[in-house]
């Protein structure tokens, strides 16, 4: 299925986990594709994969760290010439840490804070001229559960994921009669590269039973594992088509019934 056929798309936070599965369902679909990361070495597995599915022709990579501004003007203008314009952006970019509230630095908080949110805001303000040059273009942001449902030990997390929900539905009604679309996915208990270093962020007397609410209700291969990145790109695809094309501001949860 082609429903992208050259459309243009930049996804951030490109280099791993549901940012990396994204690009190459995009691909997939016939999408052109500037995958951004701060991580060279997963730029080039990206890249590696792509070429390994005969598509790489379709795809760039650029380093690109979304908490500097400098480094967000000029990697989503270097997109926007790659690609010749751009019809959609992708924010999956992101970081997680996680420590008791109570014991959270200001300098722990504006990290988070600044990559999840702002960083999400820049690349945003960078590319709307681009995405507006069009009659219809989609912006998808990552959001979390942990926005609507308490996740322990995450307060700046949660607050960034938040504060990009309320961003999103801002995004979709001052630009929709301008063509615009501005959707969250809020992924639950996907396996990513934030999820794979979790445990490590965690305070060393963490209480486990406070995670119980985050296992998936539906059957999956594997219940001791998340699920794959794959179940969030293939709603990124159809979000970013004309499947979506009456989709906006407004959140979908993909957690396998986790939090209902």
């Amino acid at each position: 299925m082609n429903r992208l056929e050259q459309r243009r798309i930049l996804v951030t936070g490109a280099g791993s986990g549901i940012g990396q599965a994204t690009v190459l369902r995009l691909l997939s679909e016939g999408a052109v594709v500037a995958g951004a990361d701060v991580n060279a070495e997963g730029l080039e597995l990206t890249r590696k994969r792509a070429a390994e599915a005969g598509a790489d022709s379709r795809l760039t990579v650029l380093e690109m760290n979304i908490g500097v501004e400098a480094d967000v003007v000029a990697g989503v203008r270097d997109a926007i010439a790659a690609l010749g314009g751009l019809d959609a952006v992708v924010n999956a970019a992101g970081i997680l840490r996680a420590a008791h509230t109570h014991e959270t630095s200001l300098e722990l908080w504006n990290q988070i804070i600044n990559v999840n949110l702002t960083g999400t805001f820049l690349v945003i303000r960078e590319a709307l001229p681009a995405l507006l040059a069009n009659p219809r273009s989609t912006v998808v942001n990552f959001s979390s559960t942990s926005a609507n449902f308490a996740h322990p030990y995450m307060a700046a997390y949660s607050a960034s994921k938040g504060g990009i929900q309320t961003l999103t539905h801002v995004l979709a009604l001052e630009y929709g009669k301008q063509g615009l679309r501005a959707v969250s996915v809020a992924p639950g208990g996907i396996k990513s590269g934030i999820t794979d270093a979790t445990p490590g962020y965690l305070p060393q007397d963490a209480d486990w039973s406070l995670f119980g609410r985050l296992i998936a209700v539906l059957p999956q291969d594997n219940p001791a594992e998340l699920a794959g990145p794959e179940n969030v790109a293939g709603v990124i695809a159809m979000l970013v088509s004309d499947d979506g094309r009456f989709i906006s501001g407004t959140e979908i949860r993909i957690d396998g019934a986790a939090h209902t």
